[in-house]
């Protein structure tokens, strides 16, 4: 089970009791971004359908330019993975949804979130200390992206799955290269 203390990697989509259905969606778009954080390939597969795919669109132009796509489940995770660039020291990122808007029709669900990234870089401890009156958190919280999220979910055996996902950034965007 995932609690606020512990950061370490997700293994699964969680399955939901007694929840209702909207509720159980929008965690699955909860376990998404900890995944995303914690750049766990396997936690993001198992969040996704195996023919899922993923769409990526600059749209901060007022148009909507394709950025790139992946499919099936395993290469989803695998770029996560792969593709995100690695936490600096003292670093994390945090992506943050709001606005859910949630729509359930049987065995079929959407979402469409904002989102914002945040990256977070702590600053290392003096040598000999923090200075006298120091105090709280030391550091620095920078949004560095933002845009819509769209998600079209199954429920498969009692889960609920990603089967497309749709990322659209306002702000231009770029892949590593080969």
């Amino acid at each position: 089970m995932i609690t606020e203390s512990s950061p370490g990697p997700l293994r699964s989509a969680p399955v939901m009791v007694g929840k209702s259905a909207e509720r159980q969606v929008e965690e699955v778009v909860a376990a998404y971004v900890r995944a995303a954080d914690h750049r766990d390939g396997p936690a993001m597969a198992a969040l996704f359908t195996e023919d899922a795919v993923v769409e990526i669109y600059y749209t901060g132009d007022g148009g909507r330019t394709p950025l790139g796509s992946v499919r099936t489940a395993a290469r989803i995770g695998q770029a996560v993975a792969a593709m995100m660039a690695p936490h600096p020291p003292r670093g994390w990122s945090h992506h943050t949804t709001f606005n859910h808007i949630v729509d359930v029709d049987g065995d079929t669900a959407t979402i469409d979130v904002q989102f914002l990234v945040h990256n977070v870089v702590g600053r290392a401890e003096p040598e000999g200390g923090w200075p006298p009156g120091t105090s709280g958190a030391q550091g620095t919280i920078t949004p560095i992206e933002s845009g819509y999220n769209r998600s079209t979910l199954r429920r498969v055996e009692g889960r609920w799955l990603i089967a497309e996902h749709v990322i659209s950034h306002d702000l231009p965007y770029a892949f590593p290269r080969d």
